[in-house]
């Protein structure tokens, strides 16, 4: 069975971020001993979110990338909101266009969620 997860946040809510990030943690948690890979894509206003200027946010995320979640920043929607690439989080990887790696991750047999 395919446990690969694939997590869209597109929303500049800070609270959601941290849903986003519960599910990726609570997902892992769930499936000891599984082999599975978790994607969070980020794209639109929420590209704002994923510099240190959230400090907590950039903390968690961080440790959640140490346990293997990969996310993956829209280079559109980092130009279009202006967002500062010498912030952005450690470890973060930055995309040429989130709907394409949404649409490319599903094609692959991600299952989808939206927080």
């Amino acid at each position: 069975m395919n446990y690969d997860l694939l997590v869209h946040v597109d929303d500049n809510d800070t609270a959601r971020l941290n849903l986003a990030m519960n599910n990726c943690a609570n997902y892992a948690a769930a499936l000891p001993g599984e082999t599975f890979q978790t994607v969070m894509v980020v794209t639109g206003p929420a590209a704002q979110l994923f510099t240190t200027d959230n400090a907590a946010q950039a903390a968690r995320g961080e440790q959640l990338m140490k346990d293997g979640l990969s996310i993956r920043l829209c280079n559109n929607a980092l130009n279009a909101f202006k967002v500062d690439r010498s912030k952005l989080w450690k470890g973060c990887e930055i995309i040429p266009a989130g709907m394409v790696e949404i649409v490319r991750l599903q094609r692959e047999g991600y299952a989808y969620v939206k927080p």
